[in-house]
């Protein structure tokens, strides 16, 4: 049995990622600490598990093999630096950093403990992701020219979202970098790495961080992609739209469990409805794996990485109006 420390109950999915540390079959959770400490011993309390006081006495516990890091993003890198330098098993929620240049601190210190780092990037591992995946394999719609994802909900003006998520400092942005990340992971998965981000924010409920917000992915061969979220929006469908020069691709307008092509490469031009896959192991249950086995989620890691370099060109491109290129950024 693999014993888990959780490492704040700040991100809106701790407690789901401390239901899967319970229910998986190989691991539980042993301890808790907290930045807020009130929240946390309410949390050790519920779980009977003991709460520390200090993070530096939840790592010094020798039995706790990894933790589970669900803190302010902008505390990511000394949380994780210092759980790495403990020998402590890491995962955590997206972003893995702010900034590309601590993300790649973290995995270097991750690299240099040789412990297991995964990040949670769920939509990765779902069925039409990998469908969509066999799609492109099978070059149905030829080269790609255009993909447009969306995501957005209405926790802003329904206010269910945490009033801590709106603060500037901890979270390092708003919709974009909480619920945009997940069609910017897919965006990067379909096109590949962009040369350059332009990213407008919209501030409709007047809180610190946005909530609302495109991002245009551009590419040196001329494709596009479109980043869209918000926390305005209740009624907005999680949808994909992939355009190539062979023929295009669209999932979450229709029947939920398919996804449609038209193609040329189909000699009546008709729609083409692809069922879609069972869902992959999630990233838990990689990290899990990773532990047991020694393989670390090296295309997890890779792509965690991608996705904060994309977060950080979006919130320099929003801050300076302007295209930011990925070269920019240091590492």
């Amino acid at each position: 049995m693999i014993k888990v420390g959780m490492l704040s109950f700040w991100h809106v999915h701790a407690g789901d990622y401390a239901k899967l540390a319970n229910e998986h079959p190989d691991t539980v959770i042993a301890g808790i600490w907290d930045e807020d400490a009130e929240r946390g011993r309410r949390e050790a309390e519920a779980r009977h598990v003991p709460y520390y006081e200090t993070l530096e006495q939840l790592l010094q516990q020798e039995d706790i093999a990894g933790v589970i890091v669900d803190t302010p993003t902008d505390a990511h890198h000394d949380v994780m630096l210092k759980a790495a330098a403990a020998g402590k098993h890491i995962f955590t929620e997206k972003v893995i950093a702010p900034t590309l240049k601590e993300a790649n601190a973290i995995v270097e210190a991750v690299n240099k403990a040789g412990v297991s780092l995964t990040v949670s990037l769920p939509r990765l591992y779902d069925g039409y992701t990998l469908a969509i995946q066999q799609v492109l394999q099978e070059d149905w719609l030829g080269k790609l020219t255009h993909a447009r994802v969306r995501m957005a909900h209405n926790g802003a003006v329904a206010n269910w979202l945490p009033e801590h998520f709106y603060n500037l400092k901890e979270t390092h942005g708003g919709a974009m970098i909480d619920l945009g990340c997940h069609p910017m992971y897919l965006t990067r998965l379909i096109l590949g790495e962009p040369a350059a981000v332009s990213t407008q924010y919209g501030y409709m409920t007047g809180r610190e961080v946005e909530d609302n917000a495109i991002s245009i992915l551009s590419y040196a061969d001329g494709a596009i992609g479109v980043v869209e979220t918000g926390f305005v929006t209740p009624n907005s469908p999680f949808t994909i739209e992939i355009h190539g020069m062979s023929g295009s691709l669209m999932y979450g307008f229709q029947d939920a469990d398919k996804l449609y092509v038209r193609s040329t490469v189909h000699e009546d031009g008709s729609m083409v409805a692809i069922p879609v896959e069972a869902n992959a192991p999630n990233a838990f249950d990689q990290w899990v794996q990773s532990i047991q086995t020694g393989v670390k989620t090296a295309d997890n890691v890779t792509m965690a990485i991608e996705l904060t370099r994309l977060m950080e060109a979006s919130n320099r491109s929003a801050a300076e109006q302007r295209a930011v290129k990925l070269s920019e950024l240091q590492t």
